[in-house]
């Protein structure tokens, strides 16, 4: 039977509250509601996700503890930002390799009022990272023609040419052009606050497995 639900509505509430009133004097008046409708439902959720995403993936981690973790902090980090506004209005999870940064191949949960979706890909990867995974999907067509119908990534930052060293007319052309590399599966907010949520997030990792095998073996991570 399914356990009771992680995430109630209220928690949707708080982020649509917090978005409106995005500021430090807000929050520490409010902060009890955020450990009560996100931070604590988010550790008992990556607490339970564990043994299902070691079934997907021996080599990723749901970290549960409460700062550095599985789970972003609240806080943005304003010091470069054009964007003053101290705290994301969104809640997000990461589940990656060891030490490896949201920018890895594994799988990643976005909850946010009107965007609630899980996701696997390498988002803005370094020159390094990109002509591995390119190199990787001209070495290993096969696999790549198998997995490469899972992508459905904005494509709007890719490149106009061919990337250099790879010729204009190669079969997947358009997929070595790409920048951002990943797949996505969104969720409603009635999805995010069933006692099932668990279940569906944990499928929908297991469907985009194989996009983020391909990948985390492209740039020589194990999966």
């Amino acid at each position: 039977m399914p356990s009771q639900a992680c995430f109630k509505p209220e928690l949707f509430d708080f982020l649509k509250r917090l978005k409106r009133n995005n500021r430090r004097e807000w929050f520490e008046k409010h902060r009890g509601e955020y450990e009560s409708l996100v931070l604590r439902p988010a550790i008992r959720f990556i607490e339970e996700l564990a043994p299902h995403l070691y079934r997907i993936s021996p080599y990723l981690v749901a970290d549960a503890r409460p700062y550095r973790g599985s789970l972003f902090r609240i806080y943005r980090d304003t010091r470069f930002a054009h964007d003053k506004r101290p705290y994301k209005s969104h809640a997000a999870m990461q589940f990656s390799h060891p030490g490896k940064d949201v920018h890895s191949p594994g799988f990643y949960l976005h909850l946010e009022p009107g965007s609630c979706f899980a996701a696997s890909g390498l988002w803005h990867p370094d020159t390094r990272t990109l002509l591995k995974t390119r190199t990787a999907m001209v070495a290993r067509a096969d696999e790549w023609r198998k997995v490469r119908r899972l992508l459905n990534w904005d494509d709007a930052g890719k490149l106009t040419r061919p990337p250099r060293g790879f010729p204009a007319d190669h079969e997947f052309i358009e997929d070595l052009k790409l920048r951002d590399i990943g797949t996505s599966i969104d969720f409603t907010e009635q999805q995010v606050c069933s006692p099932r949520f668990l279940q569906t997030f944990a499928a929908a990792c297991r469907k985009m497995a194989p996009l983020a095998g391909f990948l985390s073996h492209a740039v020589g991570l194990k999966f």
